[in-house]
């Protein structure tokens, strides 16, 4: 197929539900087909500026993005059945993925670049980012000592790291202490009930990416019985931005693995 052929059958109008649709449409150079974005969007920082914002992660703006009369939309997991039910009954073109592993973040990525077009653009992005990935695991394969980390998604009640998190923890040379949570698309199923329970695993490392709300350190610290764990003891606790880590796109895959890495190399510099 021609790349003039493959322009022309691919949406011209497409409504972005989550942020990293966005953010991978604007790095195959194809952001003037986007005509809709999720208010969440910080990624990248122009498209709050370009596009108009016509959703939240649970509700949108129905009537405003029937009225962009988008050709496509394309939105994230179960949690956005309710959003696709309307546009659907509306006559509109919806594709919802539903990505928890680092493979199937990968494979979305190919299939959104193949509907606008650039398949090979697609490929080669992503080949690049596993290239990323690869050059990371090598690094972390040669240290002395994994820390166990506890990756904190909501602070109340306690939420642990969903499953592609999990696994850029085990790229980034760490260990999830919660392995058996992970595979738990929702996060009412990842809720740690007994905080007690984390402080016997004994985290060496804690990071929190409270889904938009501000990381504090100092709060978590100050739970009851948890002055004793590992982490506390030697303040090893640290945020990564929820849009660097929780969106299923490239952000997790450059800037959120690599911030994770950084945090393991330092530990591993102090403390293996």
């Amino acid at each position: 197929m021609s790349q003039a052929l493959a322009h022309e059958m691919s949406p011209r109008r497409i409504v972005c539900l989550t942020e990293e649709t966005t953010e991978w449409l604007y790095l195959l150079g194809q952001e003037s087909r986007i005509v809709g974005i999720s208010g969440y969007t910080v990624r990248p920082q122009r498209a709050r500026i370009e596009k108009p914002r016509v959703s939240a992660f649970t509700s949108a703006k129905i009537d405003k993005i029937l009225a962009l009369e988008p050709d496509c939309v394309l939105g994230f997991s179960d949690m956005q059945a309710d959003i696709a039910s309307a546009l659907i009954r509306a006559g509109v073109q919806v594709t919802v993925f539903n990505q928890r592993s680092v493979a199937e973040i990968f494979s979305v990525l190919y299939q959104v670049a193949a509907m606008v077009g650039q398949g090979e653009r697609g490929l080669m992005l992503i080949a690049d980012m596993q290239q990323q990935l690869a050059a990371i695991a090598k690094a972390a394969a040669g240290l002395p000592r994994r820390p166990k980390i506890y990756f904190e998604e909501w602070d109340v009640p306690h939420i642990s790291a969903i499953r592609w998190v999990s696994e850029l923890i085990g790229i980034a040379g760490g260990d999830d202490i919660f392995p058996e949570l992970a595979g738990q698309s929702l996060g009412k199923h990842r809720i740690i009930a007994d905080s007690h329970e984390i402080v016997r695993r004994d985290p060496d490392i804690i990071i929190g990416s409270w889904c938009g709300k501000k990381f504090r350190p100092q709060n978590v610290a100050a739970r009851a019985g948890w002055s004793e764990v590992t982490a506390v003891k030697t303040r090893q606790l640290f945020e990564i931005k929820s849009a660097d880590i929780l969106q299923p796109g490239p952000a997790a895959l450059t800037d959120g693995v690599a911030q994770l890495h950084s945090i393991v190399m330092a530990w591993s510099q102090a403390h293996g």
